[in-house]
């Protein structure tokens, strides 16, 4: 079978599936580029010319014209510069798939306009769907402009030859009428440069950490505050760190409630929080938002993982944590539980703090159970979403789509 011609679409490279886009072309299965930003196309240049430009009809960042159409409108500036360039790559290469993220790959001017089946990838529909915590609440601005993502998503989902969700919980985010044009899979990842630690070696004081791309409600940021606080109190002896950015956007709308709560006198939920638990305040670290190779390092040094999540459909994250033998304490809810087997690889444990804290006092005692789980969480990660594992399902799900597209060419639709 002749490899496939694959365009990835996004505007942040290496992004989403960039190195999917990156390891498909390499390794010899699929002749792949990547669409992105020019400024992002200029960055990986040194990447290889299959990195290629394509320019928004209009900014893609900063206030739009209109609060309620916000998302919509950078989605139409980013999906009519997609279709030009598309339109122009045609004129020289057929298109077997391309592949664009929902909102910033925003494919929904390429129906009907390019002769090729398409690919959208999904994280979840809506906040409305995904979940925020009711302490927390959106106002109704806020409803009204996340109803136009969910109905740019829908229609994304009901035209798209395929979507690809992370996870299974994502896809029940979805209505069932929808759900049969969704498959479920994870991205992948290289862990070529992970080391498992030496239970030989002294390892030094006990760590507890949390790491999330932003310390945030709905990765169970103030759970986890609210948890070393307990055990600060109850006289664990052990060091603390959250990695993680403390401002910017997240999944929730706890910022926003820190903004009216104190009039813009306290920056972040973060320091709200350390505000309420001044024991936990004391003894966490917050090394920032790293770059990945020192995020990796930061890593290896953290002996219990918390991820406390509540609200999520699974990324890249916790995959890193696993993938790089980390022992992990997650809830039994949500998609946690589609990575995590229970006592295995981690632990799965209900929304209570005592059970959770019992837990964490138990592993703090128990290293040679920590690495037991450790590298089962590695072992794993490798076998199920590495690269390696997860091209050859992604090359299955693409011919799909394609399939999907000749079908419904031949009847007319």
């Amino acid at each position: 079978m002749a490899k496939p011609v694959i365009v990835f679409a996004g505007a942040v490279y290496p992004g989403q599936f960039g190195g999917l886009c990156d390891y498909l072309r390499a390794a010899g299965l699929a002749e792949t580029y990547f669409l992105t930003t020019p400024g992002h196309q200029a960055r990986n240049a040194h990447r290889g010319k299959h990195i290629l430009g394509f320019r928004p009809d209009g900014p893609v960042t900063g206030e739009q014209r209109y609060y309620y159409t916000a998302k919509l409108e950078r989605s139409a500036h980013i999906g009519r510069g997609l279709l030009s360039a598309l339109q122009q790559f045609q004129n020289h290469k057929k298109i077997d798939v391309v592949v664009s993220h929902s909102l910033w790959g925003a494919p929904h001017f390429l129906y009907d306009e390019i002769d090729a089946a398409i690919v959208s990838y999904i994280e979840f529909p809506s906040f409305r769907a995904h979940g925020w915590d009711p302490a927390y609440p959106p106002d109704q601005s806020q409803r009204m402009v996340d109803r136009n993502t969910e109905m740019l998503n829908f229609h994304q989902a009901l035209r798209s030859d395929l979507v690809i969700c992370p996870s299974h919980h994502a896809k029940s985010l979805f209505p069932e009428p929808l759900q049969s044009n969704i498959e479920v899979q994870l991205e992948g990842f290289s862990f070529e440069d992970t080391k498992m630690p030496d239970p030989k070696e002294d390892p030094g004081p006990l760590t507890i950490g949390l790491s999330a791309r932003d310390l945030s409600n709905a990765k169970g940021f103030d759970t986890y505050v609210r948890l070393v606080d307990k055990l600060v109190e109850r006289g664990l002896k052990a060091n603390f760190v959250a990695l993680g950015g403390s401002e910017g956007s997240t999944y929730g709308y706890e910022q926003q409630w820190v903004q009216r709560k104190y009039d813009g006198a306290v920056a972040s939920f973060r320091d709200h929080l350390l505000k309420v638990y001044p024991r936990a305040a004391e003894v966490i670290a917050f090394p920032g938002k790293l770059p990945y190779e020192a995020f990796v390092e930061k890593l290896s040094g953290i002996d219990i993982f918390l991820y406390p999540l509540r609200f999520g459909v699974a990324n890249w994250g916790l995959v890193e944590i696993l993938g790089r033998g980390g022992c992990v304490l997650a809830p039994d809810r949500g998609y946690p539980a589609e990575l995590i087997q229970d006592d295995v690889n981690g632990r799965l444990l209900p929304d209570d703090d005592e059970a959770w804290i019992d837990e964490i006092t138990a592993l703090a005692q128990d290293p040679e159970r920590r690495l037991r789980y450790g590298q089962a969480a590695c072992a794993r990660a490798r076998l199920l979403y590495s690269l390696q594992a997860v091209a050859p399902r992604y090359l299955n799900l693409f011919r799909l789509a394609m399939d999907r597209r000749q079908a419904r060419l031949r009847n007319g639709s």
